[in-house]
């Protein structure tokens, strides 16, 4: 390399250099600019105020101190299945499944669906304050897809639910389901009863009758868990959804309280449901519902079969009048018991062996009638 080409390169490095520092300079000075400019001319934003609200409604704050109060006493229950491998003999534990529940009494009583215990052999009950607890059955009555366990837990953690009463729900009432439906515990879903009298299948296969419909979402999940009126009170437990596609489309079902709350005093005195009936009188009573309406306390007498027991007592079916009005017999007592809805009349009879006498009481017309007679066998 000759003396002029060292001194040219000697020259173009720093001019380099200094065009590199410069364009970089630049560089940086143009970012600055584009970020502090705009915050210069431009005014600072800032969150949009708040407008309060002002007081919740009524209606709301007393579906908030509903579940306040309820919450507690709703449990998760988890189905669980333990197996043994046969061929390294390890034991291994699934969950089956998992569903609602609610404490019954103090003493850890735990009311919930037979079909959420059925697939397992061992079963936890998750409180509101998440802890858990090993669970016993005491008994289960798959006709009425109902069934008790027991915990050992503090009393203190046991909130009892107040029970309410079935036979004189209306539809168009204001309901309420807490569950844990898809896993998600604590769970409100509210509604109005939609319908009364309906008949579904139990698990067992027989007919649930009296049922009420809500189109409070009972989605999977929510199976054993209350349903409450608005004053808090159990009026049914939460035992199906009607869904071609399996999720809720508004009709929902529960066993009413007066129905649970006969199966689970039986369950926990006995062990197993109540015995079935033999023996009756060969007549068919009137729903509930009709009697309420009808201003009754008592059984109404719809129709007495021929040569029937019912019918060697004196009673007589029902007559719908000319006016509009009824003419009915009404079972007031059996064996001096009174006899105020259905259920009543079934305890007077369960039991009972055919052949058995009872004396029975009955109205017609304002007038009252006595009549002694044995029970006749049912088919």
């Amino acid at each position: 390399m000759n003396e002029h080409s060292s001194h040219s390169a000697a020259r173009g490095g720093p001019s380099l250099v200094r065009i590199a520092v410069a364009f970089l300079v630049f560089a940086i000075v143009w970012r600055v600019l584009w970020v502090v400019v705009p915050m210069i001319f431009q005014p600072a934003l800032e969150p949009r105020a708040v407008t309060p609200r002002g007081d919740l409604a009524a209606d709301e704050q007393a579906t908030i101190e509903l579940f306040r109060g309820a919450s507690p006493a709703v449990v998760f229950i988890s189905t669980l299945r333990r197996s043994r491998s046969f061929f390294t003999l390890d034991v291994t534990e699934r969950e089956q499944g998992t569903g609602t529940g609610f404490v019954w009494d103090s003493a850890g009583t735990i009311v919930t669906n037979y079909h959420v215990l059925a697939s397992g052999n061992r079963w936890a009950v998750t409180l509101a304050d998440h802890a858990t607890y090993a669970a016993e059955v005491v008994g289960t009555d798959p006709t009425l897809d109902l069934a008790v366990l027991k915990i050992d837990a503090p009393s203190r953690k046991l909130p009892a639910l107040a029970l309410g009463s079935s036979y004189d729900l209306q539809v168009g009432q204001k309901v309420f389901a807490i569950g844990n439906p898809f896993g998600f515990d604590q769970t409100l879903t509210t509604g109005v009863i939609s319908g009364l009298g309906r008949s579904i299948r139990s698990v067992a296969g027989n007919a649930i009758t009296g049922v009420i419909q809500t189109d409070a979402d009972i989605n999977p999940g929510n199976s054993g868990g209350p349903l409450l009126d608005s004053a808090g009170r159990v009026i049914g437990v939460n035992t199906a959804m009607f869904s071609p596609s399996g999720t809720s489309i508004g009709i929902g079902f529960a066993v009413p309280v007066d129905q649970v709350n006969r199966a689970v005093a039986r369950i926990i005195q006995a062990g197993r449901p109540e015995e079935p009936l033999r023996a009756g009188l060969g007549v068919l009573i009137a729903d509930d519902r009709f009697a309420r309406l009808q201003g009754v306390d008592g059984a109404i007498v719809s129709e007495v079969l021929p040569q029937s027991s019912g019918e060697r007592a004196g009673l007589r079916s029902s007559e719908l009048l000319p006016d509009g009005s009824y003419r009915m017999d009404v079972i007031t007592r059996v064996n001096d018991v009174r006899v105020r809805v259905l259920a009543d009349l079934h305890d007077a009879f369960r039991g009972r062996s055919p052949g058995e006498e009872v004396t029975l009481e009955f109205e017609r017309d304002g007038a009252s009638y006595r009549a002694t007679v044995p029970l006749q066998g049912l088919d």
